[in-house]
């Protein structure tokens, strides 16, 4: 690629005719010549400063990215300048205060060890280069392609939002970062789950694991080794898609209420399955589902393939429909009674087993998804001027940013904190105290959300009401924050959860 030319400012000065129009980005010199007629927003934008320096003006209206996607405009640079404004790498990390987590910003940290900073560099670089990709399966509201799911699958990332456990080696799952399969840890996990989240495509997000995350479990922890060693390998290789079938019309955080049934048949090789189930994450795509049914003997777990009535259709929420939330029907559908997940009638237990899980990794991206939106209200606040200032020249700017901060930080010590017990309790201790406090924490969590999702909207104001340019990360939150305080138990079952597990621990001679 030959060198880029040089030009004094007056030379760019020379170019301020619709037919012949150069702009100063930053120092570098663009001709626009050719793209006055495809500007989205009209000529007049760019003739205002035709031969003159847009950087303030073009920050004002665009994201960073468009600079990279329009690159071939690029004429060359202003002679003796250098660029102020740094272009972010694929990959690279933010040097944006409170951007990143703690241990990423300089801070010391008691739990994370190389091989987590090795990783997320792995991840995040992984990431970045999916991004757009994703944006545009979101923006279209499509199903994730199967090649976009197999390379997720390809890199070890599908594999990475189930957690550490003997299913790493068993289906053969090489990690990014070279971290081997018996080092992984929930710390791991958790930074996977929070890059997810930096791509801020809520939809696309639980169209590609979120029934996977919390339905492949099932058949890991539950399953016949028949039924692993086909389920696993092909659900982690991003071959087949899974998704968790609880939720009815008529029962949701109220588990023991469902009315799908299973009966066997008079040969005694199949149950029967019929009933319906809604607001299933993934559920539109799945091959494979985990449903909870009711036997003869009580509430009981069913690995079921799409088969011969078992039909799915769309529901609209208020996220992309790339999420593939699903009402699923069950008429008739012969299950081999070798897909029963653990003992026909303990289906609750199945169904309780992976709940902190599941929890715990809402707050995961949950927290990164605030942080993420902190970062773009801290950029926009040092760059936007109302009124001949900035907005961080405002006090009241600088204290919704400081409730934001505090906020989230707060919150995500003590995710770290419930991540660190994960790693250093057996599955038995973590069921025995680690209900409640998750419960707790995803109350606050989802509390917060509430807050930073409000407070982000009046930063970016109008912007943030838009579902593209500037504002794009705070509209997604605003839209879809929800889901997090109702999926997985509402907050006011979390809340009570967290004092009812409280109370069995209340010591039986405490007085005041």
């Amino acid at each position: 690629m030959a060198p880029l030319k040089t030009f004094t400012r007056e030379e760019v000065s020379k170019h301020a005719a619709e037919d012949d129009v150069w702009i100063v980005i930053d120092s570098v010199v663009y001709d626009m010549s050719n793209f006055l007629d495809i500007h989205p927003g009209g000529v007049f934008p760019i003739m205002e400063y035709a031969g003159k320096d847009a950087t303030e003006a073009f920050y004002g209206l665009h994201r960073q990215e468009v600079l990279v996607k329009y690159n071939r405009y690029k004429l060359g640079t202003i002679e003796g300048e250098k660029p102020q404004i740094e272009v972010r790498a694929p990959g690279s990390l933010s040097k944006v205060p409170y951007a990143e987590s703690s241990a990423w910003m300089g801070f010391k940290s008691p739990y994370f060890k190389e091989t987590h900073f090795k990783f997320r560099d792995a991840v995040r670089k992984i990431m970045d280069e999916l991004a757009e990709e994703a944006r545009e399966i979101e923006a279209a509201g499509e199903r994730p392609s199967d090649e976009f799911q197999q390379k997720m699958g390809a890199t070890g990332l599908l594999a990475a939002n189930i957690g550490p456990g003997r299913h790493l080696k068993e289906a053969g799952i090489r990690l990014p970062g070279g971290v081997a399969p018996e080092e992984f840890d929930y710390f791991h996990e958790m930074i996977v789950h929070e890059e997810m989240a930096r791509w801020g495509v809520r939809g696309t997000d639980d169209g590609l694991i979120g029934g996977m995350t919390i339905s492949l479990p099932t058949v890991i922890n539950f399953g016949s080794d028949a039924l692993r060693a086909k389920v696993i390998p092909e659900v982690l290789s991003g071959r087949k898609r899974m998704a968790l079938a609880i939720t009815e019309p008529y029962a949701g955080s109220d588990v023991a209420n469902i009315r799908t049934t299973a009966k066997l048949s008079p040969c005694g090789k199949y149950y029967i399955v019929n009933g319906v189930k809604k607001w299933i994450t993934t559920g539109h795509w799945a091959d494979y589902f985990s449903v909870a049914v009711r036997t003869e003997k009580g509430m009981s777990m069913l690995f079921v393939e799409r088969s011969e009535g078992l039909e799915t259709r769309l529901i609209k929420t208020s996220y992309s429909p790339s999420a593939g939330t699903a009402y699923v029907t069950f008429e008739n559908v012969k299950v081999p009674v070798e897909n029963l997940l653990g003992k026909e009638g303990k289906g609750f237990m199945v169904v309780l087993s992976n709940f902190n899980h599941e929890r715990w990794v809402m707050l995961t991206g949950s927290t990164m998804a605030a942080r993420y939106a902190i970062e773009e209200c801290f950029k926009w606040s040092m760059q936007r001027k109302v009124f001949g200032k900035r907005l961080i020249d405002q006090p009241v700017i600088r204290n919704k940013l400081a409730k934001m901060i505090a906020s989230v930080e707060s919150v995500h010590s003590w995710v770290e904190n419930l991540t660190y017990q994960m790693c250093n309790m057996s599955y038995f201790e973590q069921a025995d105290k680690l209900a409640g406090p998750i419960a707790l924490c995803k109350y606050q969590c989802t509390r917060m959300l509430h807050d930073v999702s409000d407070d982000a909207c009046q930063i970016f104001g109008g912007r943030a009401l838009t579902k593209t340019g500037l504002g794009r990360t705070i509209e997604t939150l605003q839209r879809t924050y929800k889901f997090s305080s109702i999926l997985g138990g509402s907050e006011e079952i979390m809340a009570d959860l967290g004092i009812r597990q409280a109370m069995k621990k209340f010591p039986n001679d405490a007085r005041l």
